[in-house]
């Protein structure tokens, strides 16, 4: 069963919540740790678990279109997609190094603030009609995309997402 509006808001919430208690209570000696089971450091890994906010904001109104479009092309531009598998895992790493230069303990929790505030205005505008569009995914992105996803889907990876790095922190969950 899909997740509701309220569900996937108050995991936003959560999260939300999540990234203030690590950033104000963990040391830069930690942040600069090694995480588990990724080349990140945990600062890196951090802003990657806030980058797949920012991807679904940008996922959005490629949803609305490809939604529109008839299957077969959906198919393909995900075929397409999951072609670039490789290049797409290069870039992801590297991507959320470098961003994590910028978008470091300091800018980290402003710039998901202010995404999931704008996907929270989004999804409050969405219709049940809306939300049940779906599309083709590259499902080889991403353990948590799925050959087909509905635009509710796209809403709820991103707490999926973040949940599943949080463990692979080297920090512990944060005090709440």
């Amino acid at each position: 069963m899909e997740p509701s509006k309220i569900e996937i808001l108050a995991g936003y919430a959560r999260t939300r919540g999540d990234l203030d208690r690590w950033l104000e209570g963990v040391p830069a000696e930690e942040l600069r740790r090694k995480s588990n089971g990724t080349k990140w450091t945990n600062e890196e890994l951090l802003f990657h678990m806030v980058f797949g906010y920012m991807v679904v904001r940008a996922l959005l109104p490629l949803v609305h279109l490809i939604s529109r479009l008839p299957t077969p092309i959906g198919k393909a531009f995900a075929a397409l997609l999951n072609a670039g598998t490789r290049p797409f895992d290069v870039i992801n790493y590297w991507g959320s190094t470098g961003a994590a230069l910028y978008f470091n303990k300091r800018r980290m929790a402003r710039k998901l603030g202010k995404t999931i505030n704008a996907i929270t205005r989004r999804l409050e505008r969405e219709s049940s009609a809306s939300l049940a569009r779906s599309m083709s995914f590259p499902d080889r992105w991403d353990p948590f995309f799925a050959p087909t996803m509905t635009l509710n889907d796209v809403y709820a990876y991103p707490t999926k997402h973040f949940d599943f790095h949080a463990g692979q922190l080297s920090l512990g969950r944060p005090h709440r």
